[in-house]
Parts: C-alpha cells; structure tokens; sequence
C-alpha cells in the first residue's frame, strides 16, 4: 500500500548499529518484528503477569497475550492512517520485552531491591534485551534492530529529557534524539497499548468478579456500550465480549479522528516533521481523553487495589524484592553462567548481573527460584 508522506519511510531507515548484509526481500521493520517474535524474550511473555498471577487461572491475560492485542489494535490503526505497519506491528510486540515477574508489582519489586544502583525501569531493560541480552547472533549481542525500532522502544512513552542510565549510555554510542518527538507509528502502538490494556483489564476484572455490570454502568463511554450490549443478549459472558469489543471499537475511531485532525493541521511532510512537532501527533479527543482517565481511576480503584489483587501483588512484591536483595548481597548463589559475570558482592556490576537474571524470569520461575532459596525442603 502507499505510505502516508510523514509515514517512516523503509527506504530511508538510519539502518542499524551492525551493518548487515539481507538475503531476502524483507523490510527492514519486517525482519525486526520476525526477529521480536523468535526471541526469547518474547516467548516469556506468555508465563508473565498482566495482572492475575499466570498460575490465578489460563483464561486471564498474560504479557504476550497483552502484546497480541496490542499488535492488533496498534497494525489497525496504523493501516487507516498510512502509516508503516510493520514498524508500528515491531514497536507493539516489543514494548513489554523487559517486564519483570508479575508485572509492575515485581517492577516495584526490584526497583526498591536495586534503588541505591538506579533501581529498575522496564522500558530501560527492553531496550537492553533487543540491543545487548539476546544472544542468538555471531556477529553481534542483542537483535541488532532498526533505529526507527530502537528509537521507538526507548521514547515509548514519549522524549525523554531524563532518560534512565542504560538508555542514556546506550544514547552515547547509538543517538536515539532522545528530546524530539518519536515516529508516528510509535506513537500509535503507545496508544494501542493504553487502548488494550484498559479494554481488557476491564473484561478480566469482570470474568473474575471483582466488580459486575451495575458498577461500571456509570462510567462515560461504557454505559452506553454496555446497556447496547445488553439489549442484544442476556448472556454474561456475551454481554462481556460485546462489551469490550463496542470499547475497542470507539476507542479506536476517536484516535483515528482526533490524529487525522492533528496531522491535517500539522501538514507534516515527511516523518522527521512529526519527530520535530511541539506536541504528540496520536491522541484522543479532549472528552474521550477524560472519559479513559475515568475509566482508568475506576480500574485502580475497584481492580488494581482491590483485597484479592492487593494480596496477590503484596505476595509478588515480596519474592521479587527478596530475590534481588538476596543474590545482590550473595551472588556467590546465582547459578555458574551468572555467577561468574556478577562480582563483588554490593557491587554495582552484581546490581546489573541480578536485574537481568531477575528480570528475565517467569512468574513460575521466580517462585520456584524464590523457594530454592529460601526453603530448607526445597532442593537447591
């Protein structure tokens, strides 16, 4: 299809850190989306917490399920507005590749473990997987990604004026223009990550009675949707897809019509104009805006903070902040391959070897890990 003029443009990519030579007729962003779903990483979402513990139920979104829907949402909105899908497709399946175990309470976790060597930040340690972690090359560490992959994984959340240290050395060596604004195709998967997560974070708090219809029936946008879902069907679980659909759905149209809006004005012509805007070229209408931060209020409030989630992440907090206290002052007991790497105990090279360990584990193996070594009757 024809791109957008202020679409990224493959043509014109900065290319990448280590020069390659392809043998095939692939984009670039499509051999870096290739490269994001064989990674490693990237298969560990599927036994990482969104926000129901992965062992809680096999229904309940996971990391990579998070990272499908997102894909989806973020491709669809990308294709309307001619923008590069597979970039846009990269940018949303990657976004999540440095969570921790069991989401941001293990995020929260790890950062109050590693505080005095800078903490933990999870957009940092995706970039660090992509660009140092993932060995599966001989040439090179890391996925050896596009710029426009890289940059866009660094700013997901927009210019970063502060950014945190690995992507502030990494900017040294590769620059990223970390102050100006990212491409529009990562804007868009940002967006898609806000539009799904909220979307199915409501359907999963529904599925797990945490909350029921006649709580949420208040909320703007999803009243409507709701009472529209229920005068087609009396099922729950029908009222329930329909509902998230109807949600996605309106979402997605008001992004498209409030960025149309903004590029009309913009008049950008080519995608460097979009990285020197003043402001975000992808956003939500004014009244849809506060009717998410509404949608969002009710979910800290009635989902993320309820008893059940509460004892859940207290629980997840504990493991992962104890993991990275103990290997922290003892990495004499990461295994061999670790170990070896770690250094001094309380150093600041032990610091980076336990959040890399630490960070790339699975819920199911931070748990097991956790009672390896801290109860006497499991074996070592």
């Amino acid at each position: 299809m024809m791109l957008a003029p202020y679409a990224v443009q493959a043509a014109r990519s900065r290319g990448r850190q280590f020069a390659e030579i392809h043998s095939d007729d692939r984009s670039p962003y499509q051999r870096d989306r290739d490269r994001v779903v064989h990674c490693s990483a990237f298969r560990k979402l599927q036994y990482k917490t969104q926000v129901f513990v992965t062992r809680e139920g096999d229904f309940y979104r996971t990391r990579l399920t998070h990272s499908l829907e997102v894909a989806q949402i973020a491709r669809s909105i990308a294709r309307k507005l001619g923008l590069d899908e597979d970039l846009t497709e990269c940018l949303a399946l990657a976004h999540d590749l440095g969570h921790p175990p069991f989401g941001h309470a293990g995020e929260r976790g790890l950062n109050e473990a590693l505080e005095a060597f800078g903490g933990f930040d999870h957009n940092a340690q995706s970039l660090r997987v992509v660009t140092l972690l993932e060995h599966r090359y001989a040439a090179f560490d890391g996925l050896n990604l596009s710029w426009e992959t890289l940059e866009g994984l660094a700013k997901h959340n927009g210019p970063l004026r502060s950014p945190p240290a690995y992507i502030a050395s990494f900017d040294v060596k590769y620059p990223l223009d970390l102050l100006r604004q990212t491409s529009a195709e990562a804007q868009v998967a940002a967006f898609a990550d806000d539009i799904a997560y909220n979307t199915h974070d409501m359907d999963d708090g529904l599925r797990a009675g945490l909350f029921g219809f006649a709580d949420i029936a208040h909320l703007p946008l999803i009243g409507g949707a709701l009472r529209e879902s229920q005068a087609l069907t009396n099922e729950t679980n029908r009222v329930r897809h329909e509902l998230s659909r109807r949600m996605i759905n309106a979402l997605v149209h008001d992004v498209l019509r409030e960025s149309a809006a903004r590029l009309a004005a913009l008049a950008p012509v080519d995608a460097d104009a979009i990285r020197d805007a003043a402001t975000p070229v992808i956003g939500f209408s004014p009244a849809l805006a506060a009717a998410h931060r509404e949608i969002k209020a009710f979910l800290f409030e009635r989902m993320y903070r309820h008893w059940r989630v509460n004892r859940m992440t207290h629980k997840a907090r504990v493991v992962t902040t104890e993991l990275g206290r103990l290997l922290l002052e003892r990495p004499y007991l990461l295994p061999d391959d670790w170990r070896v790497r770690a250094g001094e105990p309380g150093s600041a090279q032990a610091a980076t070897v336990v959040r890399d360990y630490v960070a790339g584990m699975t819920d199911r193996y931070a748990l097991d890990e956790y009672a390896r070594l801290t109860n006497p009757a499991v074996p070592a």
